[in-house]
């Protein structure tokens, strides 16, 4: 039997190089709290990065939690439904309300042409979500956000990596939130990032997430625990030694899909994005049932049958979960309810071989009627 092929798998250094990393912190018995691991993984992501300011975090939820919590923020939102809970759940978690609007149906990002008709005077910040490593049209967020003098941070949780102009894509907004969960394209086991250039704001998220501690008698401030912890930052450090290389490998395999794909009927690949230097970090096909002769469940099932495992990803929208109880207007959103019903991820990293790839290619195209 053939191995099972995850939609994801975690990109690790060699184990010699990552024991190698560690190897002080068994000198100097310093496992958390902000240590030489922490301190030289925060100075090197800055500068791969490109950022004025970065702190960071246990995870790439609290960068956003604590992001929106530092900006001492009160009323609505504005973000899109086509995210992971994370995004939803640090807005209401703040006591603030999600106002969601629609996506982009070529990019899966916020539709900015909707943007501006959401504004009331309650709206406090703008919660754009970059989707797949497709980027947000960010000259046209910062317009409106400077317009209506509102907040923008950005869940850039699959950015990790990418320029957009020259710029690192951590550089829009006022902070851009990052996730290193072992899914993602560059993974520090479990970790997360905040880049920001107000110092103010950097100080805040320091203060969050470490008690409000500045010293062992001073304590200025009510703060959380979201420290990250040695054993991630060493990973982080090495991860980062190889995350353009791994980057170079995930664009093989998904060229390799495009070979198949590109100009199927029924099937909607992720247009590659013009002054974007892309991350690859997901491959979303969006089935449309009456041209492909298949509907996503038939493709997901199909594949599972022979051990792939596909994501349904972003399937069901934040809007519609149960834990929020028909609280939101769905169809507001027509654009992301038709995609989310449609999309399937299919397996993507570095590791993925070229004939693992083809094989795949087989079954999606297999289903075709």
């Amino acid at each position: 039997m053939e191995e099972r092929i995850l939609v994801t798998r975690s990109s690790m250094p060699k184990l010699e190089e990552y024991i190698n990393e560690i190897e002080e912190l068994w000198d100097s018995h310093w496992l958390t709290n902000m240590g030489v691991k922490h301190k030289a993984f925060q100075r090197e992501l800055r500068k791969y990065l490109g950022v004025d300011g970065i702190e960071l975090l246990t995870n790439g939820h609290m960068a956003l939690e604590l992001t929106l919590q530092a900006m001492n923020l009160q009323g609505e939102v504005i973000t899109t439904p086509f995210t992971f809970a994370s995004t939803t759940h640090a807005i209401v978690r703040n006591g603030l309300e999600p106002v969601f609007c629609d996506i982009d149906p070529v990019t899966y990002t916020m539709d900015v042409e909707k943007l501006e008709s959401l504004i009331t005077d309650r709206t406090c910040a703008i919660m754009p979500v970059h989707v797949y490593g497709n980027v947000c049209n960010v000259e046209e967020i910062e317009r409106i956000a400077c317009k209506y003098e509102l907040k923008v941070i950005y869940d850039a949780a699959h950015a990790f990596g990418e320029i957009y102009k020259d710029h690192g894509i951590g550089s829009f907004g006022d902070a851009s939130c990052f996730s290193f969960h072992a899914t993602k394209v560059f993974n520090s086991i479990e970790g997360g990032a905040v880049c920001f250039r107000d110092g103010h704001l950097g100080n805040a998220l320091y203060e969050l997430k470490n008690f409000g501690i500045h010293g062992p008698e001073e304590i200025s401030a009510v703060g959380a625990n979201a420290k990250m912890n040695e054993f991630c930052a060493a990973m982080g450090l090495c991860n980062l030694r190889h995350v353009n290389e791994e980057i170079a490998k995930r664009k093989l395999i998904a060229e390799r899909y495009r070979e198949h794909l590109e100009g199927i009927e029924g099937l909607l690949l992720n247009r590659e994005q013009m002054n974007v230097v892309s991350n690859y970090a997901y491959f979303p096909v969006v089935f449309e049932e009456k041209a492909f002769g298949a509907s996503r469940a038939e493709v997901f099932d199909r594949l599972a049958e022979q051990g792939i495992v596909a994501r349904k990803y972003f399937y069901p929208l934040t809007s519609t979960f149960s834990c929020f109880h028909k609280k939101y207007d769905v169809d507001r959103t027509p654009v992301a309810m038709h995609i989310s019903k449609r999309v399937l991820t299919l397996p993507l990293y570095a590791d993925l071989s070229m004939e693992e790839a083809d094989r795949i290619c087989r079954i999606v195209l297999s289903c075709k009627v």
